[in-house]
């Protein structure tokens, strides 16, 4: 930048070596983005270290990021309000017939979930409890109780409501409305290609098979189930025909599943409600913290023109849209690696957006390649912070349910590769429902 005291190609230097040699010292992330920038704050001398406090909390003062918490407490309302239960009494008469049953229905289950929550490590802890030791009983290897629960845990991040598109459409200026339903797509195929990961599995190993359900246990099933279901049409139907804002349909489904769960089930009692709030508290502590400190981060990146400079060689290849889609998906796949989904988003969609829109890609498409790729970092060491929490409940090392989640990712990635090579996947839903969503 003119008049900068230092360099595009010096702050870079700073900003990346400090915050991955802060990494290396297992310094957590939040904190490595703030640290990283405050040098390059004291030596600037048009800034100063009060940036860090400006630009962080202007980071906060943002009406769109307070879905996030209460996304997180309606998920927790639904695990110790019995709602979890009666999606698990569903996904079991829906799917329990089919080889490898009850990863069938944790499968199944982080669909339901993932339609209320948004929030992908909610979903490996709660269904970690609930299914894997379950499994174990039924003889299912450590290995594979691990990695199913924690590669079905991202469909939470691209099925809607996701609180990575809620952060990247306030972030990027994207319409959260038009990502919910570009999601839908897309996570419904990756919750099927799961599902026949699991057959595969069970064929060749010999896991159980439950009884196939009557139609009666289906439709008493899908009965005390039926007002759960309706948590995502509401959330979601509310955003698109614009009803609600996206923060509003959160506190919508925090109000609604306090409904279910204390009025309708009648499991939601005082110590529950502690339970839930204490752990939407830290959950959401750590998630805006690196929203506040990515912030700072990506602030900095855009005070020195960091993103033109690392982009011009690569608009000089003359990508077209689907080389293009591969070489920003394949750089969220790597990140996504070593950096929480959100500041990834912040830090890496600000650099990598203006390269898609000269490729032609339309905004919704490009996030959707983004979220998508970034879902895999979930699992993927060393971050992988589903996988760690599944492991951590299996009692297990990483390394030893390393060989089948990368089986598991296979299959994923032949999506997320559909994703980029034909826009409609993502792209039909929002343009047959709301097309207005697409200018």
């Amino acid at each position: 930048m003119t008049g900068a005291a230092l360099s595009p190609a010096t702050a870079a230097l700073v900003l990346f070596g400090l915050f991955f040699l802060l990494l290396a010292l297992r310094v957590p992330v939040a904190f490595a983005l703030g640290l990283s920038a405050l040098p390059i704050l004291l030596i600037e001398p048009r800034l100063s270290a009060y940036t860090l406090v400006q630009e962080t909390f202007n980071a906060y003062n943002s009406f769109i990021l307070l879905a996030v918490p209460f996304y997180l407490l309606a998920a927790n309302l639904m695990n110790v309000g019995g709602i979890t239960d009666r999606l698990v009494r569903l996904s079991r008469a829906l799917v329990g017939h089919m080889p490898g049953a009850l990863a069938q229905v944790n499968v199944v289950l982080s669909i339901f979930f993932a339609g209320i929550s948004g929030s992908s490590t909610a979903d490996a802890a709660s269904q970690g409890k609930i299914f894997i030791e379950a499994q174990r009983k039924e003889g299912y290897d450590d290995s594979f109780n691990a990695a199913i629960t924690a590669v079905s845990a991202v469909l939470a991040v691209i099925v809607p409501p996701s609180i990575l598109m809620i952060v990247w459409g306030g972030v990027l200026t994207v319409s959260i409305g038009g990502l919910f339903l570009a999601g839908v797509i897309p996570g419904l195929v990756i919750g099927l290609v799961q599902m026949a990961t699991v057959h595969v599995y069970a064929k060749a190993r010999g896991y159980p098979t439950y009884t196939r359900s009557t139609l009666v246990e289906l439709v008493k099933a899908l009965a005390v189930s039926l007002p759960a279901l309706m948590t995502p049409v509401i959330i979601i139907g509310g955003k698109v025909f614009g009803w609600f804002t996206p923060t509003e349909a959160a506190c919508i489904a925090v109000l609604y599943a306090i409904l279910l769960a204390a009025i309708v089930y009648r499991e939601l009692d005082g110590k529950g409600l502690v339970h839930a709030l204490r752990d939407t508290g830290r959950f959401s502590g750590v998630a805006l913290f690196c929203v506040g400190t990515a912030s700072v981060f990506g602030w900095l990146l855009a005070y020195y023109q960091i993103p033109q400079a690392l982009l011009s060689g690569v608009s000089a290849w003359g990508m077209g849209p689907v080389a293009t889609g591969f070489f920003i998906a394949g750089v969220f796949l790597v990140v996504g690696m070593f950096l929480d989904a959100i500041p990834a988003i912040i830090i890496v969609g600000a650099i990598l957006e203006p390269l898609a829109r000269k490729a032609g890609i339309h905004p919704i498409q490009f996030a959707m390649i983004g979220i998508t790729s970034l879902a895999f970092g979930l699992v993927t060491p060393p971050y992988g912070l589903c996988l760690l929490i599944s492991c951590s409940i299996a009692n297990i090392r990483v390394i030893d349910a390393l060989k089948d989640t990368i089986i598991m990712l296979m299959p994923m990635l032949a999506v997320l590769g559909l994703v980029i090579v034909w826009p409609d996947l993502s792209l039909f839903l929002p343009r047959m429902i709301s097309p207005e969503f697409l200018k």
